[in-house]
Protein backbone atom coordinates (compact mmCIF):
# COMPACT_ATOMS: atom_id res chain seq x y z
CA UNK A 1 0.00 0.00 0.00
CA UNK A 2 1.57 3.34 -1.09
CA UNK A 3 1.46 6.06 1.59
CA UNK A 4 0.62 9.76 0.48
CA UNK A 5 3.58 12.18 0.83
CA UNK A 6 2.12 15.15 3.13
CA UNK A 7 3.54 17.85 1.29
CA UNK A 8 4.61 20.81 2.64
CA UNK A 9 2.14 23.51 1.88
CA UNK A 10 3.85 27.11 0.86
CA UNK A 11 4.33 28.88 4.09
CA UNK A 12 5.53 25.79 5.67
CA UNK A 13 8.27 25.13 2.62
CA UNK A 14 8.97 29.33 3.12
CA UNK A 15 9.40 28.86 6.89
CA UNK A 16 11.35 25.60 6.68
CA UNK A 17 13.60 27.03 3.74
CA UNK A 18 14.23 29.94 5.63
CA UNK A 19 15.17 28.37 9.50
CA UNK A 20 17.34 25.88 7.11
CA UNK A 21 19.01 29.07 5.41
CA UNK A 22 19.46 30.40 8.90
CA UNK A 23 21.15 27.68 10.09
CA UNK A 24 23.28 27.65 7.37
CA UNK A 25 24.10 30.89 7.43
CA UNK A 26 24.46 31.09 11.03
CA UNK A 27 26.64 28.52 11.26
CA UNK A 28 29.20 29.30 8.31
CA UNK A 29 29.72 32.97 10.02
CA UNK A 30 30.66 31.19 13.72
CA UNK A 31 32.30 28.79 12.48
CA UNK A 32 34.64 31.20 10.47
CA UNK A 33 35.00 33.83 12.95
CA UNK A 34 35.80 31.12 15.51
CA UNK A 35 38.28 29.38 12.91
CA UNK A 36 40.04 33.01 12.08
CA UNK A 37 39.91 34.59 15.62
CA UNK A 38 40.88 31.45 17.65
CA UNK A 39 41.66 29.01 15.63
CA UNK A 40 39.10 26.78 16.54
CA UNK A 41 36.79 25.05 13.72
CA UNK A 42 33.28 24.27 14.83
CA UNK A 43 33.62 20.67 15.54
CA UNK A 44 36.52 21.55 17.88
CA UNK A 45 34.68 24.35 19.81
CA UNK A 46 31.74 21.94 19.93
CA UNK A 47 33.79 19.04 21.91
CA UNK A 48 34.93 21.53 24.08
CA UNK A 49 31.98 23.11 25.17
CA UNK A 50 30.52 19.48 25.85
CA UNK A 51 33.60 18.41 27.93
CA UNK A 52 33.69 22.10 30.27
CA UNK A 53 29.77 21.18 30.48
CA UNK A 54 30.74 18.34 32.72
CA UNK A 55 32.80 19.17 35.91
CA UNK A 56 35.67 16.72 35.65
CA UNK A 57 36.35 17.83 31.98
CA UNK A 58 35.67 14.43 30.66
CA UNK A 59 33.11 12.25 28.86
CA UNK A 60 32.96 8.51 27.81
CA UNK A 61 33.62 8.63 24.31
CA UNK A 62 30.25 7.29 23.16
CA UNK A 63 28.21 9.70 25.23
CA UNK A 64 29.92 12.75 23.28
CA UNK A 65 29.62 11.25 20.15
CA UNK A 66 25.80 10.84 21.08
CA UNK A 67 25.72 14.22 22.47
CA UNK A 68 26.91 16.06 19.11
CA UNK A 69 24.79 13.72 16.89
CA UNK A 70 28.28 12.29 15.70
CA UNK A 71 28.93 8.77 14.01
CA UNK A 72 31.22 6.77 15.93
CA UNK A 73 33.98 7.02 13.40
CA UNK A 74 33.74 10.68 13.00
CA UNK A 75 34.38 10.78 16.79
CA UNK A 76 37.04 9.01 17.23
CA UNK A 77 38.85 10.36 14.07
CA UNK A 78 38.00 14.21 15.40
CA UNK A 79 39.11 13.50 19.00
CA UNK A 80 42.85 12.06 17.59
CA UNK A 81 43.46 14.91 15.13
CA UNK A 82 42.23 17.55 18.55
CA UNK A 83 44.80 15.05 20.90
CA UNK A 84 47.32 15.64 18.36
CA UNK A 85 47.62 19.54 19.07
CA UNK A 86 47.21 18.98 22.65
CA UNK A 87 43.46 19.72 23.23
CA UNK A 88 42.18 17.09 24.49
CA UNK A 89 43.33 13.29 25.51
CA UNK A 90 41.90 10.05 25.31
CA UNK A 91 42.07 7.56 28.28
CA UNK A 92 41.45 4.16 28.69
CA UNK A 93 38.60 3.13 30.84
CA UNK A 94 39.43 0.43 33.43
CA UNK A 95 35.93 -0.61 34.18
CA UNK A 96 35.68 -1.51 30.64
CA UNK A 97 38.48 -2.03 28.10
CA UNK A 98 36.38 -1.27 25.39
CA UNK A 99 35.25 1.90 26.30
CA UNK A 100 37.43 5.72 26.64
CA UNK A 101 37.06 8.78 27.80
CA UNK A 102 37.86 12.20 26.06
CA UNK A 103 39.44 14.57 28.03
CA UNK A 104 40.42 18.43 27.83
CA UNK A 105 43.34 19.59 28.82
CA UNK A 106 44.59 22.48 30.06
CA UNK A 107 45.53 23.98 26.95
CA UNK A 108 41.86 22.57 25.85
CA UNK A 109 40.73 24.98 28.59
CA UNK A 110 42.44 27.66 27.34
CA UNK A 111 41.69 27.47 23.79
CA UNK A 112 37.67 27.44 24.92
CA UNK A 113 38.51 30.38 27.40
CA UNK A 114 39.94 32.04 24.73
CA UNK A 115 37.28 31.53 22.24
CA UNK A 116 34.27 31.51 24.81
CA UNK A 117 33.95 35.53 24.57
CA UNK A 118 34.97 36.22 20.73
CA UNK A 119 31.96 33.18 20.17
CA UNK A 120 29.37 35.14 22.68
CA UNK A 121 30.07 38.29 21.20
CA UNK A 122 29.22 36.95 16.99
CA UNK A 123 26.16 35.14 18.93
CA UNK A 124 25.11 38.56 20.16
CA UNK A 125 26.22 40.46 17.03
CA UNK A 126 24.43 37.74 14.13
CA UNK A 127 21.64 36.65 16.03
CA UNK A 128 20.36 38.05 19.41
CA UNK A 129 20.96 41.58 18.57
CA UNK A 130 18.16 40.96 15.91
CA UNK A 131 15.40 39.14 18.05
CA UNK A 132 12.78 40.16 20.50
CA UNK A 133 12.61 38.89 23.61
CA UNK A 134 9.44 37.43 22.99
CA UNK A 135 10.76 36.29 20.10
CA UNK A 136 13.59 34.44 21.80
CA UNK A 137 11.46 32.64 24.08
CA UNK A 138 9.35 31.26 21.56
CA UNK A 139 12.45 29.93 19.75
CA UNK A 140 13.42 28.21 22.90
CA UNK A 141 10.18 26.62 23.42
CA UNK A 142 10.02 25.52 19.55
CA UNK A 143 13.81 23.79 19.82
CA UNK A 144 13.07 22.51 23.26
CA UNK A 145 9.85 20.57 21.62
CA UNK A 146 11.72 19.73 18.51
CA UNK A 147 14.55 17.97 20.22
CA UNK A 148 12.63 16.63 23.43
CA UNK A 149 10.81 14.35 20.54
CA UNK A 150 13.97 14.13 18.78
CA UNK A 151 15.75 12.77 21.84
CA UNK A 152 12.80 10.31 22.57
CA UNK A 153 12.53 9.00 19.23
CA UNK A 154 16.32 7.97 19.36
Amino acid sequence: MEESVRWLTPEEQQAWRSFVRLQEKLGGRLARLLQTESHLSAADFAVLVNLTDVPEGRRRHQDLARALEWEKSRMSHHVARMAGRGLVVREECAEDGRGAFVVITEQGRAAIEAAAPLHVEAVRALFLDHVTPAELRTLGQISERVVAKLDGDA
